[in-house]
């Protein structure tokens, strides 16, 4: 390609400058800052650089494939972050089953609440029921097993 020049007419320059002024306040008027870049903010540049690029230099065909590589992973840590935090309410509310019939340290506005949990609620915040009374399980202090009148554990 020795010799060979590219020149645009004034008007695709004037109107390709146009359209990156839009493009750019429309940025600045919809975008709100963030500490990291997620899975649309990297499809985004992705698309904003095949769209834009020199069509007598166009990306080489490795670096499209590892763009879309690490596009890949991170859509797949997003999953697993998204997996391991339902894991995590799943076994809080597993824990907080466990404790029905157990007595029970809560701690609340700077002083303990003593008693046998009565009730558990489920979701992604459970709650124990002590006294008439909820509270997060996340509160709960100390457990232990509650002593029946008849001397045994349960």
């Amino acid at each position: 390609m020795d010799g060979f020049s590219v020149q645009m007419a004034a008007s695709d320059v004037e109107r390709l400058r146009a359209q990156n002024e839009s493009f750019n306040a429309a940025l600045n008027n919809t975008r709100v800052a963030q500490n990291e870049l997620g899975q649309d903010e990297f499809l985004k540049i992705l698309i904003t650089q095949l769209t834009n690029q020199d069509p007598t230099s166009p990306m080489e065909d490795r670096e499209f494939i590892a763009q879309m590589a690490q596009f890949s992973t991170l859509e797949q840590m997003t999953n697993m972050s998204d997996e391991f935090a339902r894991l995590g309410q799943m076994l809080s509310s597993g824990q907080a089953v466990s404790l029905l019939g157990k007595s029970v340290d809560i701690l609340t506005s700077g002083s303990f609440v003593t008693g046998i949990v009565e009730e558990v609620t489920g979701g992604d915040y459970p709650q124990v029921l002590v006294g008439g009374t909820y509270y997060d399980y996340a509160d709960v202090q100390r457990v232990r097993a509650f002593a029946n009148e008849g001397g045994s554990n349960l």
